[in-house]
Protein backbone atom coordinates (compact mmCIF):
# COMPACT_ATOMS: atom_id res chain seq x y z
CA UNK A 1 0.00 0.00 0.00
CA UNK A 2 2.99 2.31 0.67
CA UNK A 3 4.54 1.58 -2.71
CA UNK A 4 0.88 2.51 -4.60
CA UNK A 5 0.65 5.59 -3.01
CA UNK A 6 4.07 6.63 -3.50
CA UNK A 7 3.66 5.73 -7.30
CA UNK A 8 1.00 8.11 -7.78
CA UNK A 9 2.65 10.73 -5.19
CA UNK A 10 5.24 10.45 -8.14
CA UNK A 11 3.08 9.90 -11.14
CA UNK A 12 1.06 13.02 -10.24
CA UNK A 13 4.15 15.19 -9.89
CA UNK A 14 5.82 14.33 -12.78
CA UNK A 15 2.37 15.30 -14.83
CA UNK A 16 2.07 18.38 -12.63
CA UNK A 17 5.54 19.23 -13.71
CA UNK A 18 5.28 18.66 -17.22
CA UNK A 19 2.57 21.06 -16.92
CA UNK A 20 -0.99 18.82 -17.34
CA UNK A 21 -3.79 20.01 -14.98
CA UNK A 22 -4.84 17.31 -12.34
CA UNK A 23 -7.52 17.51 -10.30
CA UNK A 24 -6.49 18.10 -7.08
CA UNK A 25 -6.09 14.72 -4.60
CA UNK A 26 -4.20 11.80 -3.08
CA UNK A 27 -5.84 8.65 -4.86
CA UNK A 28 -4.50 5.99 -7.40
CA UNK A 29 -6.79 7.42 -9.63
CA UNK A 30 -5.21 10.71 -11.03
CA UNK A 31 -7.30 12.19 -13.69
CA UNK A 32 -5.61 14.26 -16.32
CA UNK A 33 -7.82 17.32 -17.54
CA UNK A 34 -7.95 18.38 -20.47
CA UNK A 35 -11.27 19.54 -21.14
CA UNK A 36 -12.47 19.02 -24.79
CA UNK A 37 -13.76 15.75 -25.87
CA UNK A 38 -11.92 15.65 -28.98
CA UNK A 39 -8.37 16.55 -27.46
CA UNK A 40 -8.97 13.66 -25.25
CA UNK A 41 -9.30 11.20 -27.73
CA UNK A 42 -6.79 12.42 -29.36
CA UNK A 43 -4.21 12.74 -26.64
CA UNK A 44 -5.35 8.19 -25.65
CA UNK A 45 -4.55 7.78 -29.59
CA UNK A 46 -1.18 9.54 -29.14
CA UNK A 47 -0.55 7.46 -25.86
CA UNK A 48 -1.41 4.15 -27.78
CA UNK A 49 0.72 4.91 -30.41
CA UNK A 50 4.07 5.59 -27.44
CA UNK A 51 3.27 2.50 -25.53
CA UNK A 52 0.66 3.91 -23.09
CA UNK A 53 -2.53 2.62 -23.10
CA UNK A 54 -4.99 5.12 -21.35
CA UNK A 55 -8.87 5.73 -21.22
CA UNK A 56 -10.24 8.98 -22.21
CA UNK A 57 -13.65 10.02 -20.33
CA UNK A 58 -16.29 12.58 -21.71
CA UNK A 59 -19.45 13.72 -22.07
CA UNK A 60 -21.82 12.04 -20.94
CA UNK A 61 -19.49 10.43 -19.07
CA UNK A 62 -18.51 13.20 -17.16
CA UNK A 63 -19.75 16.60 -17.78
CA UNK A 64 -19.75 18.68 -20.83
CA UNK A 65 -16.07 20.71 -21.02
CA UNK A 66 -14.53 18.08 -18.03
CA UNK A 67 -12.69 15.65 -20.79
CA UNK A 68 -9.97 14.01 -19.32
CA UNK A 69 -7.35 11.22 -19.35
CA UNK A 70 -7.62 8.85 -16.57
CA UNK A 71 -4.78 7.27 -15.47
CA UNK A 72 -4.69 4.47 -12.71
CA UNK A 73 -1.43 3.51 -10.42
CA UNK A 74 -0.67 0.31 -8.97
CA UNK A 75 2.61 -0.85 -6.84
CA UNK A 76 3.77 -2.72 -9.11
CA UNK A 77 4.51 -0.20 -11.45
CA UNK A 78 8.18 0.38 -11.42
CA UNK A 79 9.81 4.39 -11.47
CA UNK A 80 11.50 2.87 -14.88
CA UNK A 81 7.58 2.51 -15.84
CA UNK A 82 6.27 5.96 -14.82
CA UNK A 83 9.09 7.29 -16.20
CA UNK A 84 8.03 5.67 -19.56
CA UNK A 85 4.83 6.84 -19.25
CA UNK A 86 5.98 10.48 -18.64
CA UNK A 87 7.91 11.01 -21.28
CA UNK A 88 5.02 9.00 -23.72
CA UNK A 89 2.66 11.82 -21.82
CA UNK A 90 4.74 14.93 -22.82
CA UNK A 91 5.17 13.52 -26.34
CA UNK A 92 1.75 13.29 -26.50
CA UNK A 93 1.02 16.29 -25.51
CA UNK A 94 3.25 18.47 -27.25
CA UNK A 95 2.13 16.37 -30.22
CA UNK A 96 -1.71 17.02 -30.09
CA UNK A 97 -1.56 20.67 -28.61
CA UNK A 98 -2.62 19.74 -24.96
CA UNK A 99 1.24 20.99 -23.98
CA UNK A 100 2.62 23.64 -25.04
Amino acid sequence: RAQLFENARYWRAGLEDAGFRLLPGEHPIVPVMLGDAVLAQNMASALYDRGVYVAGFFFPVVPKGQARIRTQMNARLTRDDLDFALDAFRAAGKAVGALA
